[in-house]
């Protein structure tokens, strides 16, 4: 079997990262470290993929960011910060969006070899093929899911605002809440719902879940329709984004449901139409998480770090009326 990056790092004792660096551009690390990755890899006969030398050439001039989706406000929010700065970094952007496709691994490795570079948003493809990928020397900067050894990633913290809207429901009379979403679509609504249970169990609010097919307003609406159908509405609904709840509290208001009278509803990630529906939510740095992605991966591409770096940005509870406390 062929040797990989992987296996030079190893011998070597330095990161994949180290490596890549050290055949692009000798001159950007230290002579003792130089030495041993060129030490390791005559050792080990390894050559470098065609697309590690595309990289280490960098003949493309672009950017490659992919999403498992396009749909909604939040990835165009993310896009817009992610290209105000690869603009301003003379970076063209190539866009993919994996619609969950069984080839989506492939449609990565190909945008790989199109590209100096690639961003990586949510779970479009598994750790496994982020790592064939950076042992090919590809630099890579995953947003909005857990880190994968060796590789930069940028998150909005979850866990921690969840038990923080947990407490807020608690305080607003709240003594029941359902949590409205997906976690298997979504590491951050993994997240989310982890900081609510946990935050429910602390305050002493009785907690449940309520898993829905699609993540837009579609889906809220479905789950209007399921909840209206039950003996009683919970106390209060947590929708693990903004564009839920929007469609949630639309389908309740045709029902004859009042929010907040009838129960309280809160969102996440304070899109623009959440504003004007007063609806309670947490408000995401959605463009500093495509314009921190965009640094990090510039950073890599122009062999200013070696060592990975996990960014995780801060979120804010933003109180709105979709969440005034109830009258017992």
């Amino acid at each position: 079997m062929a040797s990989t990056i992987r296996d030079v790092a190893r011998s070597a004792g330095v990161s994949i990262a180290t490596v890549s660096r050290a055949m692009r551009e000798p001159s950007i690390v230290s002579v003792e470290t130089l030495r041993r990755v060129r030490a390791a890899a005559d050792e080990l006969d390894y050559t470098p993929s065609q697309l590690g030398r595309q990289l280490a050439e960098r003949r493309h001039g672009a950017n490659g960011i992919v999403f498992p989706d396009l749909s909604g406000p939040y990835y165009g929010e993310v896009v817009v910060g992610y290209e105000d700065v690869a603009s301003e970094l003379g970076r063209a952007v190539l866009i993919l969006a994996t619609h969950g496709r069984p080839a989506a691994r492939e449609m990565i490795t190909r945008l790989a070899g199109r590209c100096d570079g690639l961003v990586v948003l949510g779970h479009t493809v598994s750790d496994e093929a982020l790592l064939e990928l950076a042992e090919r020397g590809v630099p890579l900067v995953t947003v909005a899911r857990p880190p994968v050894a060796g590789v930069d990633s940028v998150a909005a913290e979850n866990h921690r605002t969840a038990f923080a809207l947990a407490t807020h429901l608690a305080d607003s009379g709240a003594r029941s809440v359902v949590f409205l979403g997906n976690p298997d679509r979504s590491p951050d609504v993994t997240e989310r719902r982890a900081g609510l249970f946990a935050g429910a169990r602390e305050v002493g609010l009785e907690v449940s879940e309520l898993r829905v097919e699609t993540m837009d307003e579609q889906g809220g609406a479905v789950a209007a329709e399921h909840l209206c159908q039950q003996p009683a509405l919970p106390d209060a609904i947590a929708c693990a984004n903004d564009e839920l709840a929007l469609g949630l509290m639309t389908a309740l208001r045709e029902r004859g449901v009042v929010v907040p009278r009838d129960v309280l509803v809160t969102g996440w990630d304070d899109v623009m139409a959440a504003r004007y529906a007063e609806l309670t939510t947490v408000r995401q740095p959605l463009r500093d998480l495509g314009a921190t992605a965009a640094r990090f991966l510039d950073d890599l591409i122009a062999g200013r770090r070696a060592e990975p770096r996990i960014e995780v940005l801060p979120t804010e509870l933003i109180v709105r009326s979709s969440s005034s406390p109830r009258e017992r």
